[in-house]
């Protein structure tokens, strides 16, 4: 008898207390910036990681009051390195001050790339909220382990969301900091060429076999039975691969075909991220033969495979 599938559900009643230094975890602090908004919820989580000397996790967007906030709770204790789990800029913009701040190196998955080669007349739509600048001092790879202090850091290749995506482990705990990877307050966003729906659905597995039962999302709260919601988005992806081609069997040609047929309630707010992501499902349906797609100055153009 095949394992019961995870229900999907989503917190929304979370308490970021912004800019307030918030136990969370033994060793792990996070401070919520001042940013939020339809894609980053309450606002970004940074993390603060360890004792002495500390991590600072994801140290989020370009603001005074929010870097302030973090070196009021680092509270002159040596930082041994500003670490990404990716470069987006709501996650990265604040690294050069903060960096110039406490004279700590810079280590995240590599610079910021693309999931694959953008197309003649593609338009990235995620290009101005990535950190293209970003050079790290060391580049973290799938498998390494990093130890600070008293804390050792276990890297977690999850691209998808974006290539250079990782998750950090604190080895010999429950704790994985997820990034935008796994979140609790909604789905992640996955546009393409700058992410990858195969990739993303990879990482998903890869994550869910792991030791790692309570997550930490850059947005949102704690995900108290991680590997449950990662199987249930597993699900939930796999369910509007499903839907995506059902509806082009029933007709869609288009982008705005799917997006009316399967999401037809949502509010406008929301659109243009279901829009990118319906386009990763149909580049990771097309690319497996499950439906057909072209891509031209007009937009893509979706039809049944053929047989």
């Amino acid at each position: 008898m095949p394992a019961r599938t995870p229900e999907l559900r989503f917190n929304t009643q979370f308490d970021a207390r912004t800019g307030e230094p918030t136990g969370v975890a033994p060793g792990i602090v996070r401070v919520t910036a001042p940013n939020a908004g339809p894609y980053t919820f309450r606002g970004t989580n940074s993390f603060l990681v360890g004792s002495a000397p500390v991590v600072v996790v994801d140290p989020g967007p370009d603001d005074s009051g929010h870097l302030k906030a973090l070196l009021d709770a680092i509270g002159g204790r040596r930082v041994a390195a500003i670490l990404l789990t990716h470069t987006h800029l709501d996650h990265s913009a604040l690294v050069p001050r903060l960096k110039a701040a406490l004279g700590a190196p810079v280590w995240s998955g590599g610079r910021h790339r693309l999931s694959r080669p953008q197309r003649l007349f593609e338009i990235n739509p995620v290009g101005r909220e990535s950190d293209w600048r970003h050079v790290p001092d060391r580049v973290l790879k799938h498998g390494e382990r990093v130890v600070v202090g008293d804390t050792a850091l276990e890297v977690v290749a999850t691209p998808g969301h974006c290539a250079n995506h990782i998750a950090i482990g604190l080895a010999g705990t429950p704790w994985l900091l997820t990034g935008d990877h796994i979140m609790g307050w909604n789905s992640t966003l996955v546009a393409v060429p700058d992410g990858s729906m195969a990739d993303y659905l990879g990482a998903l597995e890869r994550v869910i076999g792991l030791d790692y039962l309570h997550y930490l999302p850059a947005h949102g709260g704690e995900i108290a039975n991680g590997p449950d919601q990662a199987r249930a988005l597993l699900a939930h992806r796999q369910a509007r691969n499903r839907q995506v081609v059902a509806a082009v069997g029933q007709g869609a040609r288009s982008i705005g075909d799917l997006l009316a047929r399967i999401y037809p309630d949502l509010a406008p707010p929301l659109r243009g991220a279901a829009r990118m992501t319906l386009r990763a499902h149909v580049e990771y349906l097309a690319d497996r033969g499950l439906i057909g797609a072209t891509h031209g100055v007009a937009g893509m153009v979706v039809f049944p495979a053929s047989n």
